[in-house]
């Protein structure tokens, strides 16, 4: 055990390297032998006191009450540094959602968000820092905007859910103890499965180390039961991803970031010259373009027609 740990684990803590050794090594011994036996060595030094702290604020009591989102930028990956997006609830601290990506931004709020509601329904209230994309703040450092909403605001108002501004580090001691933990644990276990790309990285987040963590860390409710509301219309899908209005050309198409989206012949009317639509972009990189409630058409993220659901009605 003690060689173990000199070779292979000398930078974790005797927690994490405990469950390393029952996890991988058949490893029979308690945590408090092992702990012991480690100080005893001199490989662990023995903590601290914790001198007192302020009180921590309660927990709203059921599931799906308040969940908060957030993103820390680490090197999750061997000398590579990502942000890590996690969405997680306040009564149990259950990770929901986590995955890396380039930069957070509002295709990656959008992304956890879809995730959440697809598996656990609609919630009550999201609690997130002030980052641009989530929050328009007029003023610098003063308070954020009720009335400019970005598009990140715009969902969560359409969908109900009440979006808290954080302003302070302290107000999202939830997620930002959850990251502490994250960014001791997670890079030497992303190691110790042999993990390089981010694309391998997230599949193995959903499948394998999220439940992990959960079963771990998370605690129960103080409440049975839960705030959580499946919709059974799923609206959701067309309302958290990017929504802006264009102008059609005189050509039949639509400009969209740099790409030309021409639009095929339709029932509705011989063509879209000057029509206002209104363009979708899903966190994937798909669009889809609407002229009210009618889907004209959906392509991929080069622009490329991919359901022609006009002809196809």
């Amino acid at each position: 055990m003690l060689g173990l740990y000199r070779e292979r684990y000398a930078d974790f803590t005797v927690k994490h390297f405990h469950e390393q050794l029952v996890k991988r090594h058949n490893y029979k011994l308690g945590y408090t032998v092992t702990k012991v036996h480690l100080q005893r060595s001199g490989l662990v030094r023995r903590a601290k006191t914790r001198s007192a702290h302020r009180k921590k604020r309660p927990r709203r009591p059921m599931l799906g009450m308040l969940l908060h989102q957030d993103a820390s930028r680490h090197v999750w990956l061997a000398g590579q540094q990502h942000d890590l997006v996690v969405t997680l609830d306040d009564a149990t601290s259950a990770i929901y959602s986590a995955f890396l990506v380039e930069e957070e931004g509002t295709s990656s709020s959008f992304r956890a968000l879809r995730e959440v509601v697809a598996r656990h329904g609609l919630f009550c209230a999201l609690y997130t820092d002030r980052g641009s994309h989530y929050f328009q703040t007029p003023k610098a450092g003063e308070k954020v905007s009720k009335s400019q909403l970005t598009q990140v605001g715009r969902a969560l108002k359409q969908l109900g859910i009440e979006h808290i501004a954080a302003y302070s580090p302290q107000a999202r001691g939830r997620s930002e103890r959850a990251f502490r933990t994250l960014q001791d644990r997670l890079p030497k276990e992303l190691k110790l499965a042999g993990i390089k790309s981010v694309a391998q990285a997230n599949l193995w987040l959903a499948e394998s180390y999220i439940p992990a963590y959960n079963a771990s860390f998370a605690i129960a409710a103080e409440q049975e039961g839960s705030a959580f509301l499946k919709d059974g219309s799923a609206a959701w899908a067309e309302i958290l991803c990017v929504q802006d209005e264009r102008v059609v050309g005189n050509d039949n198409t639509v400009k969209w970031n740099g790409l030309c989206l021409q639009l095929p012949a339709s029932r509705l009317r011989p063509h879209f010259v000057k029509a206002t639509v209104c363009v979708h972009e899903y966190p994937d990189g798909r669009l889809g373009v609407f002229l009210g409630p009618h889907r004209l058409a959906d392509y991929d993220s080069a622009g490329n027609i991919v359901t022609d659901l006009e002809q196809a009605a």
